[in-house]
């Protein structure tokens, strides 16, 4: 079992910049892939990005905003997030699976095993 912890959100004006970041605990030797997903109310859950050993993925509306990174001797992934937009703004959760799901044509939640609860960021116009 994996335990996941975001931290990062927050609110911040159009252009700005956040870094969320992800701690894994628990059984982290066997996460092989680690990814990021967002949620805004109404709409599903989509997948934001996503990093397995050798695969990244980006959704289109963030591709050349947004970085993911990971440091495995931390256990933790990072989400680096540039010139946010209003329609950025959602909660962004950090998900985890052991095998090498990621994939660069995208990715589905239900790929994805372990969960964090979840930090919001808030774009401002």
């Amino acid at each position: 079992q994996v335990q996941l912890v975001e931290s990062g959100g927050g609110l911040v004006q159009a252009g700005g910049s956040l870094r969320l970041s992800c701690t894994a605990s628990g059984t982290v030797e066997s996460v092989d892939t680690m990814g990021w997903f967002r949620q805004a109310p109404g709409p599903e859950r989509e997948a934001v990005s996503c990093i397995s050993p050798s695969t990244l993925y980006y959704r289109d509306s963030v591709k050349g905003r947004f970085t993911i990174s990971r440091d495995n001797a931390k256990n933790m992934v990072y989400l680096q997030m540039n010139s946010l937009k209003p329609e950025d703004t959602a909660v962004y959760y950090c998900a985890t699976e052991p095998g090498p799901v990621c994939d660069p044509g995208g990715v589905t939640t239900k790929l994805f095993g372990s969960w964090g609860q979840g930090t919001q960021v808030t774009v401002s116009s």
